[in-house]
């Protein structure tokens, strides 16, 4: 029997404890109460949060989950592990079909070590138009074969996959969607107000889930007369039918377009991803997102041009606790903050058990100090040992 004490400000679904204990036993938090007067064994830090939850993240630690190695993608998942993200979906880029089977392959032995909870496939049934970091060459239409192909190598640990809308063979691919239990992320493209609602009907009477794939970001502006996809995600998801992602680091999107979407959606139907590549927690250099090349100047990833300039922005470098730490000290309330990081995602994924700290959850848990540094990690019982980038 395997018991730990970490102590406290607890932040529950009821609040923030001031002094509080949270009891875990093996891999479930099996009790939460006052401190009182323990005076006994326990792991301290100023908050205890739950543990953070990426639907969106392509690497980190010098490596990239559309293309390392399966010890490369271990060390990725790692080292965001260590800062504080306890549930993390690999994303995969636009790739031919061949690859896109194989590291869905690899990337299913790696959730079946334990060290990702799944799949994200990022295209190729997207809009060249709005491929933002994705190969052009690579886009095609919607192919609900390959799909399957993909799902069927992911032996159930493909969990999203971003299409745009407007691509070819909408009904296929929400069918293999339905069948895998795949949630649809709506993305990369250039799609008017009309057909995005009609994706988003068909994959409701079907039963599937819906998200953005990085509102804004990858698809037109809002125009008044105009207003397009991005209006189309937003108004479903005021209405609660939908959840939008956010990759709310500062450099993707505005703090303001974020309060935007937190102050008209909520928290319930928005969360935060990373959009994390090989470069988050390096220095800043050349690195690669699929086969594309990447620069990073001042911690920003964009496309390297081949007139020796930059191009569109290549995926993120935050962690998530970057973004939680962010928009807290900006003066967004900490439960606020933490269901857009943690709470939201659980439930778009449908992950009961995670996302707050709660008796018979997982016992995922942040440690983190005054400023929301992660100070201990804790993942369903377990210490979470260091990053492996520190020290290199």
């Amino acid at each position: 029997m395997s018991t730990a004490v970490y102590r406290g400000k607890v932040l529950t679904n009821s609040g923030l404890l001031d002094d509080a204990l949270v009891v875990t036993l093996r891999d479930r938090i099996s009790d939460i109460r006052p401190a009182g007067d323990y005076n006994g064994p326990a792991t301290t830090a100023e908050y205890i949060l739950p543990g953070l939850i990426d639907l969106h993240n392509h690497g980190g630690a010098g490596e990239g989950f559309p293309t390392s190695t399966l010890n490369g993608c271990r060390r990725a998942a790692r080292h965001h592990r260590a800062h504080g993200t306890t549930t993390l979906l690999a994303s995969l880029v636009s790739a031919p079909g061949d690859h896109l089977v194989e590291q869905t392959a690899l990337l299913a032995d790696l959730a079946d070590e334990g060290e990702i909870d799944g799949v994200h496939m990022e295209g190729p049934f997207v809009n060249s138009v709005r491929c933002g970091a994705q190969d052009p060459a690579a886009i095609i239409p919607g192919d609900p074969e390959l799909f399957e192909r993909v799902a069927k190598a992911g032996r159930g640990w493909l969990k999203t996959i971003t299409f745009a809308p407007e691509t070819a063979n909408v009904d296929g691919l929400l069918r293999v969607c339905s069948t895998y239990d795949v949630v649809a992320s709506l993305g990369h493209t250039d799609a008017d107000f009309d057909t995005t609602l009609s994706v988003i009907d068909r994959a409701t009477k079907m039963g599937v889930t819906v998200t953005a794939t990085h509102l804004f970001n990858a698809m037109p502006q809002l125009h008044h007369r105009n207003p397009g996809a991005a209006a189309a995600l937003i108004d479903a998801a005021a209405l609660e039918r939908l959840f939008v992602e956010l990759v709310a680091d500062g450099v993707h999107l505005d703090d303001r377009t974020v309060d935007v979407v937190w102050d008209t959606v909520g928290t319930s139907h928005s969360f935060f991803v990373t959009d994390a590549m090989a470069a988050t927690g390096m220095s800043d250099g050349a690195y690669i997102l699929g086969d594309l090349a990447v620069s990073v100047d001042g911690g920003v990833a964009r496309l390297s041009a081949e007139d020796g300039g930059t191009g569109a922005i290549a995926g993120g470098t935050s962690h998530m606790c970057d973004q939680l730490r962010r928009h807290v000290q900006r003066g967004r309330k900490l439960d606020d903050a933490v269901s857009m990081a943690s709470t939201t995602a659980a439930r778009a994924l449908g992950l009961a058990d995670r996302g707050s700290i709660a008796v018979g959850n997982r016992a995922d848990l942040l440690l983190c100090n005054n400023n929301f540094e992660p100070t201990h990690v804790v993942r369903a019982g377990e210490a979470v040992p260091a990053d492996p980038v520190v020290g290199e």
